[in-house]
């Protein structure tokens, strides 16, 4: 019971500090900085929180330097990111989008300078979200999951949830974060490890900047423009499902000090 309560309590932290991100420094102050530094924060106090819920490192979010990352995170990283391109370049070809060339000027200069800023806040902002609403879940929170399809489904919910602030954008919108869920947790299911989810929720991010700046596009069917996104992530979950599993992801491993 009172690893239950710690728990709730590391959860609540991290949550506060997350949301706090983007509803003090964003929406209230309107601040770059204190939103990145809230942010990061979030990060930072997941360390200590761990380490009080007894576990070595980030290990109560199965996020550790073991468990093949050095295959996971670039794998990840460049599936998304190619993914990116390819839903924006058939939107194109559809009709979804429209060639901006107001702004195409000046944007692999322009990208290339703001590259190191772009590549470390898409990184602690997926990092965070990844931490708070599936490797918290898959581990930290104690919960003995039956199998992988309900974890997948509960951490696609809990993700769906956590955007507080887009909940209101309606169904449509409900849905392409529920299919961003499915692939992201099942990244982690199938591997064993955050880093898998952290891959693709990082590079699917970090595929927006890098396609605004070189390939910049207006959207034209409002409708549709989603759908593109909702495709590109069940494609990437097909592609996760076809993985063997990762014999560290046969049973929830214990990483307690």
């Amino acid at each position: 019971m009172k690893n239950r309560w710690r728990a709730m309590l590391a959860f609540v932290v991290l949550w506060l500090l997350y949301q706090s991100a983007e509803g003090v420094g964003g929406r209230w102050l309107h601040s770059f900085p204190v939103q990145a530094g809230l942010m990061l924060s979030c990060v930072l106090v997941a360390w200590p929180l761990s380490r009080w819920l007894g576990y070595r490192g980030y290990g109560a979010y199965a996020l550790t330097l073991r468990h093949g990352w050095q295959t996971w995170l670039p794998a990840g990283l460049l599936l998304a990111v190619l993914a990116k391109f390819a839903a924006v370049r058939l939107g194109l070809a559809w009709g979804v989008y429209a060639p901006d060339p107001q702004t195409a000027s000046g944007g692999v200069a322009s990208l290339l300078s703001a590259l190191p800023l772009l590549l470390l806040s898409t990184f602690v902002a997926s990092l965070a979200e990844d931490i708070l609403t599936r490797g918290f879940w898959y581990r930290a929170a104690g919960v003995h999951w039956r199998g992988g399809v309900v974890f997948v489904l509960a951490s696609s919910t809990i993700y769906v949830l956590n955007h507080i602030y887009r909940l209101a954008d309606g169904p449509l919108e409900w849905f392409t974060l529920f299919s961003f869920g499915l692939a992201y947790a099942a990244a982690l299911w199938r591997s064993g490890s955050l880093w898998a989810a952290v891959g693709l929720h990082w590079g699917w991010n970090l595929g927006n900047g890098v396609v605004d700046a070189t390939l910049p596009a207006t959207v034209v069917d409002a409708r549709m423009a989603p759908c593109l996104s909702i495709g590109a992530h069940l494609l990437m979950l097909l592609l996760v499902l076809a993985l063997p599993t990762s014999r560290v992801a046969s049973q929830v491993v214990d990483e307690r000090q």
